[in-house]
């Protein structure tokens, strides 16, 4: 590949410019020789489990030519000045061993303008653009990106006509196994919740050509709901305080919260119902395997008034200031109570009504986030093997797909408790989802989920917040370790973020797992993937990511990366409590999902008068050197769209912990009862925000005004306009509720580097906090902690319930120009 030039590119570079052999032997050389030559039968004991699911969904399956239909139309939207150049087919897994595989061949012969070049075969409409992917990564050099992170670099790929051959024999690769799952039960509303179905459209075509075929469906369940319970004698008013806004219908859907953003307008309910017709649609015509929603017992209050004798509990508080019913401790119907089984087989039922099929995959998490009241085993597997015959009862062939995550997260489950339910169902009717298996594989620690088929996720990410992290050495190892242990039960790989749009590089090579036998000279892949990411080769470039592989991407404390950099997630503490050196902090301080604090998934620090200091796992100056080759790598890419992204995003990560070095001297200077160095220093750090959002203003994947202004194009009236920009606003800073001197303890969990956000919400609570510093050392009083909450609690409830309109487009100059003046200003030695 091009990794072999030594000279800045050219304007006429281009990968395809190393001829076919070498780049032949490279590929065997990145991808390992054994993906190429004949591959034995890989499948593991969970594959064994599931197979005849495997067997029903080949069997049901959308025809052929529908699949090849939906591809050809995938890359028309991609790449439409290729749509002709490739032929595809759908091949049998025979054709593959019994494998799910794609087959890269040259088109027999060329003959004339517009005739296909290179011939893709696979088994689904997804491993044919999951082969068209692996065409344009290894032999055009190209990258696949969100349009948020830069978008596709498809500049290197040569003209119609002069696409790079294909040694004569051809390359097949294949899935060691069959699955390769997307989405986290969170995502529906980190991320997906103001889209419209152009945005979904986009969305599943990157799903595919990254080879995803396990994808959750999730979005328009509550109208499927409302037909549901209006059988059971629910009216719609009595929904109205069931369902939340449309900003937090996740955590509605797991029970965590009603009501809250609410109430949902009809037209909500239908508009989201015919998106999700539109998303399964094309979906299935693609090959995938959407997974539904099933009944986890979560029920309207309403429930109980019509079934007085239903045995139905109300949960408890669930992080309200102070057990606000009006939001919180929803009712949960009891599994082993006969109406839940016909609860969730009218669920079931009505969802095949409305989409005429189902992949026959159900997900459900009755106790993500809800411990069971008893510990015994027997009991456990009793209201688990009843939530399984909800499913079963509308579909005779279901599985039940179940997130892992409270095997990580709740100290409640102890072998024998893990056992009772993993085992309360059929072998290979219940696949689980090692939710973290990045960071904490519980696969390792669990005799393989005791013999449960289980998928190896990526998590990754928390809230959507935007960081520069990953560990990528696990990512390009772990799968492959877990799928060659003893006696595997894995069946799948998967990314279950919370958010995406975020970390291209992380995605990019976990998305090849799918297909990748041995696991990945990390090393090797990132060299290419710099070439690939900005269409040619700069040795500068090449440095930096070397370094950034080495530093952001090699995180290995075990510690969860939820970003609380000080800019977005402000101490709400009194400044004498703050030990301004990390170093003296001791590691119980650095908070990590510990066995003895379940904090389900959306805070790490409950209690306000403690402070934890930010992640930070990697030395600050070496990133800085990484950023000042970014920078200096400008005068070859700076029309690079992918290069401007991750230079803004670099020039961020930079910027933010050198914001927390200042914050830090601030309250040194506060300690020391300096007031002169306090003024200084607080300006300062107001000053590095402003300059920070006008960096983020440098790109549209950096901004607010997309995510408040699609919300809002979802509005049928004015009225829904102000409720959808309230859920939108809320959900990024402070909910659920607070009172005018306690704040929520779910303030900043969704915070997001975002012009915008920065400058007009995050720099004025900094502001108020150090106003109150100056005044308490010029009155010779204690900090006014209470003073300040007040403030920056109306500022926060006064912010959400604005309206005024933020940029959707990039407005405020070069993002070279700025992320050099920003470097010269406050990061140059």
């Amino acid at each position: 590949m091009a990794a072999f030039s030594t000279s800045p590119p050219s304007p006429s570079f281009c990968f395809t410019s190393i001829p076919v052999k070498i780049r032949f032997w490279i590929f065997l050389l990145l991808i390992g020789i054994n993906d190429y030559l004949p591959i034995a039968d890989s499948s593991t004991l969970g594959v064994e489990y599931i197979s005849r699911l495997l067997e029903i969904q080949d069997r049901e399956r959308a025809p052929p030519s529908l699949q090849i239909s939906a591809a050809y139309a995938a890359v028309s939207r991609l790449i439409p000045s290729h749509a002709s150049s490739f032929q595809f087919n759908i091949v049998t897994k025979e054709f593959c061993g019994g494998e799910s595989c794609f087959k890269l061949s040259n088109y027999p012969a060329v003959n004339h303008s517009g005739s296909p070049e290179i011939v893709i075969s696979g088994t689904t409409g997804v491993e044919i653009l999951s082969g068209l992917h692996w065409y344009l990564k290894y032999w055009c050099g190209a990258h696949i990106s969100w349009s948020k992170t830069g978008g596709s670099q498809l500049s290197s790929v040569p003209e119609s006509g002069s696409l790079p051959r294909i040694q004569d024999s051809g390359i097949t690769m294949k899935r060691p196994t069959p699955w390769s799952y997307y989405q986290n039960a969170v995502s529906s509303s980190y991320t997906f919740a103001w889209w419209d179905w152009e945005r979904w459209e986009k969305e599943i075509d990157w799903m595919a050509l990254q080879g995803i075929n396990l994808p959750l469906a999730f979005t328009g369940q509550e109208a499927i709901w409302q037909k549901v319970f209006q059988k059971f004698n629910i009216s719609g008013l009595d929904l109205s305080d069931f369902f939340g806004g449309p900003g937090f219908l996740a955590w509605s859907r797991m029970g965590n919260l009603h009501g809250w953003g609410g109430p949902l307008p009809q037209s909500w309910l239908d508009q989201q119902l015919v998106i999700q017709k539109k998303i399964l649609t094309r979906m299935y015509e693609l090959g995938m395997n959407p997974v539904l929603p099933a009944f986890s017992g979560n029920v309207p209050a309403a429930l109980k008034s019509v079934y007085p004798s239903a045995k139905i509990t109300r949960l408890g508080n669930w992080f309200t200031v102070s057990s606000d019913t009006r939001w919180c401790c929803t009712y949960l119907l009891d599994a082993t109570d006969p109406l839940f089984v016909e609860i969730g087989k009218a669920f079931i039922t009505q969802q095949f009504k409305e989409y005429g099929r189902t992949s026959h995959i159900y997900n459900c998490d009755t106790f993500d986030e809800n411990t069971p009241p008893d510990d015994d085993p027997e009991y456990i597997s009793s209201l688990a093997a009843a939530i399984f015959r909800g499913m079963e009862s509308g579909d005779d062939n279901a599985i039940w797909l179940m997130q892992g995550w409270l095997f990580t997260d709740d100290p409640f489950w102890r072998p024998a408790q893990m056992k009772a339910l993993l085992h309360s169902v059929p072998l290979g009717k219940m696949v689980v989802l090692d939710l973290y298996a990045e960071v904490k594989p519980v696969w390792a620690t669990s005799e393989q989920f005791y013999g449960i088929p289980y998928i190896w996720c990526m998590l990754h990410n928390f809230a959507g917040n935007i960081e520069m992290y990953g560990i990528v050495n696990s990512v390009g190892s772990g799968p492959v370790d877990a799928r060659l242990s003893t006696n595997s039960t894995m069946v799948g790989v998967g990314m279950s973020m919370e958010g995406i749009e975020q970390n291209p590089i992380v995605y990019d090579l976990m998305s090849e797992m799918a297909f990748r036998e041995d696991k990945v000279d990390i090393k090797t892949w990132i060299d290419t993937y710099a070439q690939r990411r900005y269409g040619g080769f700069v040795p500068s470039i090449q440095e930096a990511w070397s370094i950034l592989y080495h530093t952001l991407y090699n995180c290995t404390d075990g510690l969860n990366d939820k970003n609380r950099d000080v800019i977005m997630y402000f101490p709400d503490v009194d400044p004498n409590s703050i030990v301004t050196s990390p170093l003296q902090v001791s590691p119980a301080k650095h908070h990590s999902y510990s066995n003895h604090q379940s904090l389900r998934r959306t805070i790490y620090e409950l209690r306000s008068d403690s402070y934890t200091h930010p992640h930070l796992w990697y030395s600050t100056s070496e990133v800085i050197h990484a950023l000042k080759l970014f920078i200096a790598s400008g005068d070859y890419l700076s029309d690079s769209n992918t290069y401007k992204y991750d230079l803004v995003d670099l020039t961020r990560q930079a910027l933010a912990k050198y914001a927390n070095q200042l914050f830090f001297k601030v309250v040194e200077a506060y300690q020391l009862g300096d007031v002169s160095l306090v003024k200084q220093l607080s300006a300062k750090f107001l000053s590095l925000v402003e300059d920070l959002d006008s960096l983020l203003a440098c790109h549209e994947g950096f901004l607010l005004g997309p995510w408040l202004e699609s919300a809002k194009e979802l509005a049928q009236n004015e009225e829904q306009k102000k409720q959808f920009e309230w859920n939108a606003r809320t959900q990024i800073t402070m909910w659920f509720d607070n009172t005018e001197e306690e704040a929520s303890l779910l303030r900043d969990y969704g915070n997001k580097y975002w012009s915008g956000l920065v400058q007009d919400y995050y720099g004025p609570r900094a502001a108020i906090y150090f106003k109150y510093l100056i005044q308490s050392l010029e009155n010779g009083d204690g900090f006014q902690l209470q003073e300040w909450r007040k403030e920056w609690i109306k500022l926060t409830n006064d912010w959400q319930s604005s309206t005024n309109v933020f940029p959707t487009k990039s407005t405020r100059g070069d993002a070279l120009n700025v992320s050099r003046l920003l470097y010269e200003k406050y990061l140059k030695d």
